[in-house]
């Protein structure tokens, strides 16, 4: 009999507890202020098999389903540990919201949390029905193996019977496997500009990096800027075969506007748009981007160019190797085609002060060549508070209504 009672109660205790935290069982989101800007955090409570498990979220900094210790959960109350990136968060249930402190290495911050997801706006992003029309199209890089999907949008009003050509430029991503249209945070930046560009009487191809959504093949383990260099020229050699373009050019962004000004010493485009591309040596370019964090941080700016060679993360990652080598001097120097070069000022990851000067120095002189830094925008060229490129997710803005003017303004004068 005793047993049977000592049972029963362990039953009801379950039962009671299981009840008590339904309240917080679900997403809660909180915003976590610091000081130079404010960082997303979301926390899931899932009840599965009779426990609750919790996992965070820091979507602003691209990391989800991070590991959570389920210290302590009651009806009102909650404390978690998070071990990987030696962190906790506590806190108690107050007027519908949980009123907590989150620490971390020794700091520690007020965090209130929402029961709630967070709803990402994204104005910008293109909605049909569309006055122009698009083409699903593949070309190969036969030296690499790579089939690259991608598609072609053609300008509105274009007729493939009319005596007038349009310009055509192709978009080149910047570093990482990335989709056709460079999609990050939910913000569609190349979609955005094709869009743009095809109501400004341009067409534009965007694809697919190698191995990523539609592409196939393609070696991703050993790659490096090269390789994604000859992606891109096995795109241009596909656009003037179609015989139907007046001018073909490039767009890149980040490293996309490194390998534009690659395959423009080599004379393999008629223009090129460098959005936010290096002008000065890899291993400088990560000194400076380190830098950055550190002075934006308070702390000293003392990263060097040699410390960045010699960082052990990256010494088996050819990518990394290659970069770091890379001075693009040379080639912005040898190339003869018209060059339009943007940066923004607010830009941590390619330093507009460092990079758009370089360029801007090394660019042989013509009357069509164009160097121009935007005021508040980051290395999207979405207008920021910071820069930092956690607040890329948190911005509405995909990029800069002037950018998109001024590209098209100067492709249409060319």
């Amino acid at each position: 009999m005793k047993k049977k009672l000592l049972s029963t109660l362990f039953l009801v205790l379950a039962a009671l507890t299981a009840e008590a935290q339904v309240d917080l069982i679900g997403s809660w989101t909180g915003k976590l202020d610091l000081g130079v800007g404010k960082l997303t955090l979301v926390f899931h409570l899932k009840q599965a098999d009779g426990r609750v498990k919790v996992t965070m979220d820091s979507p602003d900094q691209s990391a989800n389903g991070i590991p959570c210790s389920n210290d302590f959960l009651s009806d009102d109350s909650l404390a978690v540990s998070v071990r990987g990136i030696n962190a906790s968060y506590s806190g108690c249930l107050k007027d519908g919201k949980i009123v907590g402190t989150f620490k971390q290495n020794g700091m520690s911050l007020p965090l209130v949390l929402t029961k709630s997801t967070e709803e990402l706006k994204r104005p910008q992003n293109p909605q049909p029905p569309f006055p122009y029309t698009t083409e699903e199209v593949t070309f190969r890089n036969e030296r690499d193996g790579a089939t690259l999907a991608g598609t072609l949008t053609w300008p509105v009003g274009y007729h493939p019977k009319s005596k007038k050509k349009p310009l055509v430029v192709l978009f080149v991503t910047g570093s990482g496997q990335e989709n056709r249209d460079e999609e990050i945070y939910e913000h569609k930046p190349f979609l955005v500009i094709a869009d743009y560009l095809a109501r400004q009487g341009i067409a534009s191809l965007r694809y697919d990096d190698r191995a990523t959504g539609a592409s196939k093949g393609g070696d991703v383990r050993n790659v490096t800027t090269e390789d994604f260099a000859r992606d891109a020229a096995a795109g241009l050699a596909y656009l003037r075969s179609r015989k139907a373009f007046a001018k073909v050019g490039i767009i890149g962004h980040s490293e996309g506007g490194a390998i534009a000004f690659i395959l423009g010493a080599q004379g393999k485009t008629d223009f090129l748009v460098s959005l936010a591309g290096p002008g000065v040596k890899g291993d400088t370019l990560g000194a400076s981007q380190q830098n950055k964090v550190m002075e934006m941080s308070g702390l000293p700016a003392t990263v060097t160019a040699e410390q960045i060679r010699k960082d052990p993360k990256i010494q088996d990652i050819p990518w990394f190797q290659w970069f770091n080598n890379y001075d693009p001097s040379a080639d912005i120097a040898a190339t003869r085609c018209p060059v339009f070069a943007l940066n923004g000022d607010r830009d941590w990851q390619v330093i507009s002060s460092l990079n758009l000067t370089a360029i801007q120095r090394l660019l042989p002189k013509s009357k069509y060549n164009q160097t121009k830094e935007y005021p508040g925008l980051n290395h999207l060229f979405q207008h920021s508070a910071t820069g930092q490129p956690y607040e890329y997710r948190q911005i509405e803005e995909t990029i800069s209504p002037e950018v998109l003017s001024d590209i098209a303004e100067w492709i249409n004068k060319l």
